[in-house]
């Protein structure tokens, strides 16, 4: 995952519309509330900095987090990719790295559904029959010897979702010690890393001219499941597909 740094953000995709970058763990996605009175780092500003002019915030992820983050550079275009966010039009992938064993209700090298209801309280989310509705597809794409590798594609967009999810079943994600993981000095942030974006259902009258999708390149375990067939599980590395 990429860590905190003090080089430019590095970015992915751009053009006159939009720009997509890879977030650094431990930095926000956009001011918090104290605004200037906040320490930590935070992308949307340095980026403003980094190409001096205004960028909006189409979508965030949290702190610990990295991978692709999306803004816009226009308010129209602001305008547009939110309505795509809340009709589901774009898609967001996420690659997570777990302590623990396969839970029963997930199958190497198959998606499955996982549903339930979340409250989000001060600083977690919990399982409440009062929450709202939280719906995740996924993937376990591979288990080796110390870890589960999970691909996350959330239907709905509520707090800490793929975090509480997995730490219900008995895997937290890596050096997620708010929801139970051990301590990791050398990992920074969580191993939660938003890898693809998919923009594929996109109305053509947006003219955003965006790709049908960005990926990040895969690590070393992705990269085999990379070159599988479709949705099938590798026998000899136990991994299955990368992102499309």
């Amino acid at each position: 995952m990429i860590a905190v740094t003090d080089g430019p953000i590095p970015i992915v995709f751009e053009n006159s519309q939009v720009i997509v970058v890879d977030k650094p763990a431990g930095w926000l996605s956009v001011p918090s509330h104290a605004g200037a009175a906040d320490p930590r780092p935070v992308v949307g500003t340095r980026l403003q900095t980094q190409l001096g002019g205004r960028l909006w915030p189409v979508h965030r992820l949290d702190e610990d987090v990295s991978g692709l983050l999306l803004f816009a550079r226009s308010a129209a275009a602001h305008r547009g990719l939110c309505s795509a966010f809340e009709r589901h039009l774009i898609e967001k992938t996420y690659q997570a790295r777990c302590h623990g064993t396969a839970p029963a209700d997930a199958q190497l090298g198959q998606w499955v559904r996982w549903t339930t209801t979340l409250l989000r309280g001060k600083k977690r989310a919990y399982v409440h029959p009062a929450g709202k509705p939280a719906i995740t597809d996924v993937l376990l794409f591979a288990v080796d010897a110390s870890s589960l590798h999970f691909y996350l594609r959330p239907r709905t967009g509520r707090g800490h979702q793929l975090r509480v999810e997995l730490a219900r079943r008995g895997c937290p994600i890596f050096g997620d010690t708010l929801y139970g993981s051990p301590a990791d000095d050398n990992c920074p942030g969580i191993a939660l890393r938003a890898v693809a974006l998919d923009f594929s259902q996109l109305e053509d009258a947006m003219d955003l001219h965006l790709p049908p999708r960005l990926v990040l390149p895969m690590t070393a375990v992705l990269a085999v499941a990379e070159v599988l067939p479709s949705r099938t599980v590798g026998t000899s590395q136990h991994t299955s597909e990368a992102p499309r």
